[in-house]
């Protein structure tokens, strides 16, 4: 493990100290830093050479070698995280665990290992957060910017200007996998090269037109591999270390005359590092032919620090995720008012029961709400089976600042907030997650059965009485005898319920 360290490190339990951690598909790698005036000041950096996607099987399932490697670096990490609370930490996955098929089975162990939740990222959601990291590291310009992470299994491509992104792409393609395809015995020949230059330019056919079209004043490289190449061709004196058009090119001959992987420790390439760097230099060398690009820099800037910006801003009420949920109610022109009017309905009962159901997170809430503002997006397509389809946009669409497994709990919220509540709804989930998800789910199913007539009124003064798989509501007298559909409605509810091994019961003061 390589670590190095800005200043002493503070104690873990300061409110102003954030930890962010990037399970890349190469590198496991973790930040520490305080908030100092607004900014992040680094504490301390480590990072392991992982492997985790050189870990996945035929059946691209993660090996249990591959999961104990990812393990045993997690346990070092996990000592460091001692005392942080659960809102200053983020831990994230990328490309392996977006395609093992048993991701589920490591992360578990993960959490197990680090006593906080890991999510994994969509590659859109990784390029907005490389781009987040980066432009905080680079000069404020006014110009637009060309930024490109490559990893050991995605490589991102992000255009955008000072600190947001404006084009977000993550493609298939990164130097482990192309390792294993096109240098897996450590030979380096001009055929295996242009066949994996090849391989990238073809990649980046579904972007190249845009992308150019687009523009940029300067690019902009991060991480290990476009770092090493700099690092070489400043060794090799071919330039100051600026990756220029010609520097590549010459680059390319010197590696095809070297011929191996191990002369590569000759132009200060590190031993951990020597395997991929030809994959990861056909694939720069790609995207310096396919976009067209002079020169490069380099930023010390990748997904790490943007996790810790990313905290930052929730922290600091600048939620990404808030901009989202409102671009979406945009978007698909959702009734607000009457959205606002069942999220304050659901976190009124919720606010009753969140501590005897124990579903009194912060991230509980957030789910809650959201779901109560999107729970009517599908309208937008039919109104027929409308929970199904808002429950399909938001499970797939790219929502910047949601993890997928934040998204999977907003589908399902939104696809059983009406008509039959079946476990079909909650198929796949955890023990946990499906008892967590099933009481959020009974809570917005009952705000918008309150909020069914539509006339926006407040909350009712109900009290709500909770068990585990129990709820007696109780209304002022009267309450209900003047609204006969919302009688009628909950009627129905209790059988939905029932059902499922819920009981609802109804009574009035």
């Amino acid at each position: 493990m390589s670590a190095t360290t800005a200043e002493n490190a503070a104690p873990a339990s300061s409110s102003d100290v954030l930890a962010a951690i990037d399970m890349g598909s190469n590198s496991f790698h973790m930040v520490v830093a305080r908030v100092v005036h607004g900014e992040i000041r680094t504490l301390e950096k480590m990072g392991e050479k992982v492997q985790l996607g050189a870990g996945l099987d035929e059946q691209n399932r993660l090996t249990p070698e591959a999961q104990e490697r990812g393990l045993a670096c997690l346990s070092r990490f996990a000592q460091r995280l001692q005392g942080f609370s659960p809102e200053s930490v983020q831990i994230v996955g990328t490309n392996a665990l977006r395609v093992a098929r048993n991701a589920d089975e490591f992360i578990a162990r993960a959490e197990e290992t680090l006593g906080f939740p890991v999510e994994i990222i969509a590659g859109r959601e990784e390029a907005r957060l490389i781009y987040l990291g980066v432009s905080h590291t680079l000069s404020d310009d006014a110009g637009r910017r060309l930024v490109i992470d490559i990893g050991g299994g995605s490589t991102e491509f992000i255009i955008g200007r000072r600190f947001e992104p404006q084009h977000l792409e993550s493609l298939h393609m990164g130097c482990v996998s192309f390792r294993n395809r096109y240098f897996p015995d450590g030979k380096i020949t001009r055929k295996q090269m242009d066949k994996a230059v090849t391989h990238a330019k073809q990649e980046l056919l579904n972007i190249r037109r845009r992308y150019r079209s687009a523009g940029w004043k300067s690019a902009v490289g991060s991480s290990g591999s476009i770092k090493a190449i700099a690092s070489a061709l400043a060794t090799l004196k071919i330039s100051d270390g600026t990756i220029t058009r010609a520097g590549m090119d010459e680059l390319r001959q010197r590696l095809i005359n070297m011929g191996k992987t191990e002369k590569l420790g000759d132009i200060g390439i590190r031993v951990d590092r020597q395997s991929i760097f030809p994959a990861g230099f056909a694939i720069l060398m790609a995207a310096f032919e396919s976009l067209e690009i002079e020169d490069m820099a380099f930023a010390d800037g990748a997904l790490r620090e943007g996790l810790l910006y990313d905290i930052l801003g929730r922290i600091q009420h600048e939620d990404v995720r808030e901009r989202t949920i409102s671009a979406l109610q945009e978007r698909y022109h959702v009734d607000q008012t009457h959205a606002e009017a069942v999220e304050e309905t659901a976190v009124s009962a919720w606010n009753q029961v969140a501590k005897t159901w124990g579903i009194q997170t912060h991230a509980d809430e957030e789910v809650l709400r959201w779901a109560c503002r999107l729970h009517e997006i599908g309208l937008t397509i039919s109104h027929s089976q409308y929970h199904k389809h808002g429950a399909y946009l938001l499970r797939y669409s790219d929502l910047p600042g949601f993890t997928q497994q934040f998204q999977r709990d907003l589908s399902i919220l939104v696809r059983g907030h009406r008509r039959k509540f079946s476990a079909t709804i909650f198929e796949g989930l955890d023990a946990d997650d499906e008892y967590r998800l099933r009481l959020l789910c009974i809570l917005v199913r009952l705000a918008n059965i309150i909020q069914h007539p539509r006339n926006m009124e407040p909350p009712p003064s109900w009290t709500l009485h909770a068990q585990p798989n129990r709820l007696v509501i109780e209304f002022e007298k009267g309450w209900l005898d003047d609204r006969p559909l919302t009688r009628a409605d909950l009627e129905n509810e209790q059988e939905y319920l029932a059902r499922q091994d819920f009981t609802l019961e109804i009574s009035e003061g």
